[in-house]
């Protein structure tokens, strides 16, 4: 009998994934598809990154890894958590993962189990609850819409936390929204944070670099009053176009990188030696580049708030970081032209891409049903076209 685990069936496909599935197959067919779907920066990953990574490989870099990560990587992330986070960790506190992703189910794997809870701050990343609910936890959403910036107060989360809430996760800047939490934000929740001192806080702050306030990034690490309950995400696909080479790491309480270290060495070992030789590289080098590709960012989001603003039924906010807009289309709902009926952001995303050939994501995979998701991981030109075909698109609803 063909059968698969019970687990299977309750996890949903990564409606990210699935979309550009989708979107290769009408490109397939012949139709110039313009992709705004999947979170990765068109840039290449800067060249002397890559020259790193072949000095590593001719230098004997090709063995296994400990299973934590090598040394020098850890020792480069603790410099930079010195450098443009004030905050110290030794290296002994950094678990280095084949991406971001898998330090996120590390923690899960090794922190929860049934009977507790987890928080996730709404809209999330589509990963965040697929990953939480293996666990057997429940998972628990607290959310805010456009109106609050989709920022979640210090309120909100007193209400939500219980007895036997054991994880919060988050981002910040957002994906998909694009929000960045200041220091004055992450102050008022530390107020109520702190009151649970069995809470795991996990910042997800793999956007960090991506940063348009002008502010430098705020951790809520820093605040020393619940610093040992903070878990602190990242990794190197954003802001150093390194999505390929699947290299993440955390930074985290001692007896929490323990665990994760004792988890990851029965699933995945250690990430490959090359990589993590040329991403140590990429932290202790200058940062040209990165600045470099932060700035296109910055003037893709203001050119694409400019053009959809322009499009009746599109509520756009003004995000501070990350490369995502999160646009509120519900005022779309209920319209139709020809066969298509919008009812839902499927509807949308599905009418987008079969007419305008625009690939977006609907909200309801991050937790917010009344948007669509849109990167602006591409050019300039390419953004043009795409706003213009959805505004043609959109105006024959009627």
């Amino acid at each position: 009998m063909k059968r698969v685990a019970q687990r299977l069936a309750q996890m949903e496909e990564s409606a990210t994934l699935r979309m550009a599935q989708l979107a290769r197959d009408v490109a397939a067919q012949g139709h110039p598809v313009i992709s705004l779907s999947l979170g990765e920066p068109d840039f290449d990953t800067p060249q002397h990154i890559k020259d790193a990574a072949i000095r590593a490989l001719q230098t004997g870099f090709t063995k296994y890894t400990p299973v934590a990560g090598l040394p020098q990587l850890r020792q480069a992330v603790c410099h930079k958590f010195k450098r443009d986070n004030g905050l110290a960790y030794t290296p002994s506190q950094i678990v280095v993962s084949n991406g971001a992703k898998q330090a996120i189910a590390n923690l899960s794997m090794a922190l929860l189990e049934e009977g507790d809870e987890a928080i996730i701050l709404s809209p999330y990343w589509v990963s965040y609850k697929e990953i939480l609910n293996l666990s057997g936890a429940s998972v628990k959403f607290v959310s805010a819409g456009i109106e609050q910036d989709f920022k979640v107060s210090a309120e909100q989360l007193k209400a939500a936390i219980s007895d036997k809430t054991r994880l919060l996760i988050y981002s910040s800047p957002c994906n998909p929204t694009g929000s960045l939490l200041t220091k004055e934000e992450l102050a008022s929740w530390v107020e109520v944070l702190q009151e649970f001192p069995n809470l795991i806080i996990v910042s997800d702050e793999i956007y960090e670099y991506i940063n348009f306030s002008g502010q430098a990034h705020a951790s809520i690490a820093q605040f020393d009053q619940i610093k040992e309950q903070v878990v602190i995400v990242n990794g190197f696909s954003k802001g150093f176009a390194m999505t390929g080479w699947r290299l993440g790491y955390m930074a985290a309480p001692q007896w929490i990188a323990d665990a994760c270290i004792k988890i990851q060495g029965q699933f995945t070992s250690g990430a490959n030696a090359f990589g993590q030789m040329a991403a140590a590289y990429a932290l202790e080098a200058e940062q040209e580049a990165t600045l470099a590709m932060r700035e296109a960012f910055e003037r893709r989001r203001n050119l694409l708030i400019e053009l959809l603003r322009q499009i009746p039924g599109f509520q756009v906010n003004k995000p501070q970081g990350a490369f995502y807009l999160f646009p509120d289309v519900s005022a779309l709902f209920g319209k139709s032209y020809g066969n298509y009926q919008i009812q839902t952001d499927e509807d949308l995303v599905l009418y987008l891409l079969e007419t305008a050939h625009v690939a977006l994501v609907g909200g309801s995979a991050f937790g917010n049903a009344n948007c669509l998701r849109l990167s602006y991981a591409l050019g300039e030109e390419d953004l043009k076209e795409a706003c213009r075909r959805i505004a043609e698109a959109c105006e024959k609803l009627k």
